[in-house]
């Protein structure tokens, strides 16, 4: 059966603030509880609703797609499938193997130049069941999903590495960029290990929706470690990430409401020359264990919403980030969770909102000049902040 996508939409009602326009709040290191705040504005300005007027679903803007209860399938979770009428495929060094009929299909070997092709019907679910595999290949993905409705890459309690060493070759109507190279919905899942090593380019990469849904992966890349068109979403596993560039990423140029990013648990360590986490629309993080142990910037997308976890975020430029996209500000809302953001020198802040910020609940440790910069509404509403050893009762306004 397809599972189709179902969009809701929201509806954003544009106010016009009659106090003198938008203002600009940046909260700097504090000499006692209450902070020192530097206040601009412009005339005119427009600005969405507060936070407070969406729902734990709505975001601020047209034809979002954003459904808890649609994120992931059962399917997605089935972390060990039935293998009782699966083919088990052999590998073998500078040969293709061509999957184009549904079914579930069972991997194992160690080969050099080999590429798993998948060319099958748009309404066919592929799995590939990893059992032992080791590819090292120079210039083509080692896994290709060229059509499909759904392919699912899945671990058995194994060990799997897959690895390309040089520059990227195209074929006739594709531009390949990672060790996976899917067209298609992608699913990772199982209860093994997958090592991936891209010495010239991504090392996942999805054209549609991208989820990890168990196993532990380990992404060591030249370009973006996991990235996607319309969504990257994580149900749980281990994912470690070492990149010269982003570690997730998700952007969607057609259409602003994709380009997603949505974390409802896992463990995630990440190393990122770049951002760690960014989204072309919005960063959702509901559980999970985040650890950034260095990045550009953490946490960057129009609107950020954390809702709970252990984050752990060092950053060179901004913390996290809501920048502005479409006719929207951006928007950062933290309701709950543990979140300690250490700040490298410079003209940095922990927290960045080229629109409002609503710190709502959770308990936040902050180390760095610059806690909180914001260029709209600035809010201290429930909580726990610490600002370099101070505690933050209130953001004046």
């Amino acid at each position: 059966m397809i599972i189709k996508k179902v969009t809701f939409i929201i509806i954003i009602e544009i106010l016009v603030l009659m106090i003198g326009g938008c203002t600009s709040l940046k909260v700097d290191n504090a000499e006692n509880n209450n902070m020192n705040v530097s206040v601009k504005s412009t005339e005119n300005e427009e600005t969405i609703t507060t936070i407070e007027d969406f729902s734990s679903t709505d975001l601020p803007f047209e034809n979002s797609i954003f459904n808890r209860t649609e994120m992931f399938t059962d399917r997605d979770l089935e972390q060990n499938p039935s293998l009782d009428e699966a083919i088990t495929l052999k590998l073998e060094s500078e040969q293709e193997i061509v999957i184009d009929e549904e079914g579930i299909y069972v991997i194992n070997g160690e080969v050099k130049n080999s590429t798993i092709k998948i060319d099958a019907n748009d309404d066919a679910k592929v799995q590939l069941v990893l059992d032992g595999v080791n590819i090292i290949n120079e210039n083509l993905p080692p896994i290709y999903v060229k059509s499909a409705d759904k392919v699912f890459i899945t671990t058995t309690e194994s060990e799997n590495y897959m690895e390309v060493s040089g520059d990227y070759l195209n074929d006739t109507d594709t531009n390949f960029n990672a060790v996976i190279f899917s067209k298609s919905d992608l699913v990772l899942n199982g209860v093994g290990n997958l090592k991936i090593v891209s010495a010239k380019g991504n090392g996942i990469t999805s054209k549609d929706d991208l989820k990890i849904t168990g196993g532990v992966i380990s992404v060591n890349s030249y370009a973006d470690s996991l990235e996607a068109n319309d969504s990257i979403r994580i149900y749980d596993g281990e994912i470690n990430i070492v990149t010269n560039k982003d570690g997730f990423h998700s952007e969607n140029n057609e259409d602003s409401s994709l380009g997603y990013i949505y974390i409802q648990n896992g463990v995630l360590n990440i190393s990122a020359v770049d951002d760690a986490i960014t989204g072309n629309s919005f960063v959702i993080i509901d559980d999970g264990i985040i650890n950034i142990e260095t990045s550009s910037e953490g946490i960057e997308a129009h609107y950020i919403q954390i809702n709970g976890g252990n984050i752990n975020i060092y950053a060179k430029d901004d913390g996290i980030n809501a920048t502005s996209k479409s006719n929207y500000d951006g928007i950062i809302e933290v309701n709950d969770g543990n979140i300690n953001i250490i700040m490298g020198n410079g003209d940095t802040d922990a927290f960045d909102s080229n629109g409002d910020l609503y710190i709502k609940g959770g308990n936040i440790n902050i180390e760095g000049q610059s806690a909180f910069d914001a260029d709209g509404v600035a809010e201290l509403i429930d909580g726990n902040v610490i600002v370099n050893g101070k505690v933050l009762t209130k953001i004046n306004n």
